[in-house]
């Protein structure tokens, strides 16, 4: 089995590239998605984020409001905080899942789509790590269709999140293969078809040796 990190800095793009990937034949999770899941009510991360940043971060089910907790988190300069407690929980499923993959299909291509994949250091994790890259503009465009907001108000929460996260100089210079989504989607597939071929092609080679 082949592990791949598919990582990018905010508004980037990855979800829709880890889809073209999932087209191809890869197997998929999203670190966004076990985070949610591990922020429910009654799991231990959700108790331990509710202890830190406080019930004002609730809404009125007791579920957690992510737009608060965004706000408490990057606003506060808290970012590291929160992903003290959510990142060693995640990782732990993602590594449960890659093993699960691995039984299953001994020749996957198993993909973790996460954020800060470099930040938390985890990198070494993975056999190839791609890094997903788009333009300021374009982030911000999609932000504000992602979350129904307007241009100035998107563009203060990619640079607040962006202050965040490594920048993309620094992020390509550690990937093995980078994706420009600044283009068409189909500039973007035709990336992805490239990358996805030459992943397939160390698989085999480590499959023969």
């Amino acid at each position: 089995m082949l592990k791949v990190g598919l990582t990018g800095g905010i508004a980037s793009g990855k979800s829709t590239v880890g889809a073209m990937f999932v087209n191809l034949g890869a197997h998929l999770i999203q670190a966004d998605e076990i985070a949610h899941q591990l922020m429910r009510p009654g799991e231990p991360v959700y108790e331990e984020v509710v202890r830190h940043f406080g019930a004002q971060i609730l809404n009125e089910d007791k579920t957690i409001h992510r737009k608060r907790l965004a706000e408490a988190a990057f606003g506060e300069a808290r970012v590291q905080e929160l992903n003290r407690i959510v990142h060693p929980a995640v990782i732990e499923k993602q590594e449960a899942w890659m093993e699960e993959v691995g039984r299953r299909e001994p020749n996957a291509i198993a993909m973790v789509e996460a954020a800060l994949i470099i930040e938390a250091g985890a990198a070494r994790r993975f056999d190839r790590l791609i890094v997903v890259t788009a333009d300021v503009e374009q982030r911000v465009q999609r932000w504000a269709a992602k979350v129904k907001t307007d241009l100035e108000s998107a563009g203060a929460e990619i640079t607040r999140r962006m202050a965040a996260q490594i920048p993309d100089e620094e992020k390509t210079r550690q990937a093995d293969y980078v994706i420009d989504n600044s283009g068409s989607l189909d500039e973007t597939e035709r990336q992805v078809r490239v990358i996805y071929d030459q992943l397939r092609a160390v698989r085999l080679s480590r499959e023969k040796s």
